[in-house]
């Protein structure tokens, strides 16, 4: 069954990230080709490569926020209207309107959930790859398979796998994997320090000098920076204060504060939710990230390997890019034109769930100033449910018989509007046929 043994069995994160690691495998044979063996370089290149896939769906996320702060004041109106009025007839009324305004921006509810809920399974499955490298990637696999055959062939490597394998780093319960097998005996020993190394060593001295070649191999494959990416950075900051190492000290804490520093500017260049934090508990959402996700960032890239914080100041790094991009290419389209874009989009929805194309372009193409202006007549209700209503019985009279009360009525009715009225040709011929018989 090869590396399948090991890989995430999700349905969803699973299937993802077999693709991703296909990505990674590939990457990595590229470097190989031309002489370059690092996990670090890989890990940087293919953060690059899923970040720039994913730009359309980051660009469809951002106008929709931009949307969003347009639109904020025309729905708190329609909410302000509607305040205190829990009936049903007037919650589906607010909805109803609520939805009338998306429908002019020519967006929806879920225009700016959709791409974050296509992209949280593709961040998802990107740990597991980056996690356990040597499952995804054959050259990487390959380094470890001469030492992990030589442990198989050792008497009693099962109990003594198991014990090294239930200690930190690796945290991998014998209950939960099976040691017999290559695959799982490759993920634990992807997961060695130099200290657990030694342990192995100790415990199964025959395969001392194998053991050596590998470990040599795998701190070549991670070495990046002079930093050891498969290592905790807590571990080599411990190591580098007990040798007075000032170079080690700086190195060791170099990739857990650049991958809370890129965070925090990756979340600062982000369009800000408009509105108080009140008013908007999104706003506030925001606000609260900007600080504690750098945070956990740091926390957290000192106590998971090197690789894991990495992967997070290169996709911090590479976000930050792209959001510069982005703003500038937002900044050089207007509202307008957004909106125009975003009608075009929807055209084919509209017409598909029969929504009144009249009325939306009607209030798209109003000056983005007064849209949401509601005027009432004597009649106390609004222009725009004045409009629906005309609307509702224009279609009704098209659908009636030619000559019937209903098709009669419609022509009144839009006689007292001031509209044109243009008899239909049916509903003429239909008029003569009778006048024809009265006089026989």
């Amino acid at each position: 069954m090869g590396i399948v043994l090991t890989q995430s069995n999700t349905f969803i994160i699973g299937s993802i990230a077999k693709l991703l690691g296909f990505i990674m495998n590939g990457i990595f044979n590229a470097l190989s080709y031309i002489g370059i063996e690092n996990i670090g370089v890989c890990i940087i290149i293919f953060t690059i490569i899923i970040y720039t896939l994913m730009i359309p769906l980051t660009i469809k996320q951002q106008k929709f926020s931009k949307m969003s702060a347009v639109m904020q004041p025309e729905i708190k109106k329609i909410q302000k209207k509607y305040e205190g009025k829990k009936d049903q007839a007037s919650m589906m009324k607010q909805q109803e309107e609520i939805n009338l305004v998306y429908e002019k921006y020519g967006t929806s509810m879920t225009g700016g959930c959709l791409p974050m809920l296509i992209q949280m399974p593709i961040l998802f499955a990107l740990y597991p790859v980056i996690r356990d490298i040597p499952t995804y990637v054959k050259g990487v696999k390959d380094v470890y398979m001469p030492v992990t055959e030589a442990i198989m062939n050792t008497n009693g490597f099962q109990k003594i796998m198991e014990t090294i394998g239930e200690a930190s780093p690796v945290l991998m319960n014998p209950k939960a994997y099976d040691y017999s097998q290559a695959d799982t005996i490759v993920n634990v020993l992807y997961k060695f320090q130099d200290s657990t190394w030694n342990t192995l060593m100790e415990k199964m001295p025959s395969i001392t000098d194998l053991a050596q070649q590998t470990m040599d191999k795998v701190t070549h494959l991670n070495s990046f920076l002079g930093i050891n990416i498969g290592e905790q950075p807590l571990t080599q900051l411990t190591a580098a204060f007990h040798n007075g190492s000032v170079v080690g000290i700086i190195l060791a804490v170099l990739i857990p504060v650049l991958a809370g520093l890129t965070q925090f500017i990756s979340v600062k260049l982000q369009p800000q939710p408009a509105g108080d934090d009140k008013d908007n508990p999104m706003a506030s959402s925001m606000k609260t990230m900007t600080y504690t996700m750098p945070l956990i960032s740091v926390f957290m890239g000192f106590t998971l390997p090197a690789g894991l914080g990495l992967y997070w100041a290169a996709s911090a790094a590479v976000r930050c890019i792209q959001q510069l991009a982005i703003n500038k290419y937002l900044s050089t389209k207007s509202l307008d034109e957004m909106i125009k874009e975003n009608q075009k989009k929807a055209q084919k929805k509209r017409e598909k769930h029969g929504t009144s194309a009249k009325e939306i372009n009607k209030m798209a193409t109003t000056s983005t100033r007064n849209v949401g202006t509601v005027t009432k007549g004597k009649s106390g209700i609004s222009e725009a449910e004045k409009e629906e209503k005309i609307q509702k019985a224009q279609q009704k009279a098209q659908n009636s018989k030619p000559g019937s009360l209903a098709s009669k009525a419609n022509l009144v009715s839009r006689y007292n509007s001031g509209q044109q009225t243009n008899q239909p040709k049916a509903e003429d011929e239909s008029s003569s046929k009778e006048k024809k018989g009265k006089k026989k």
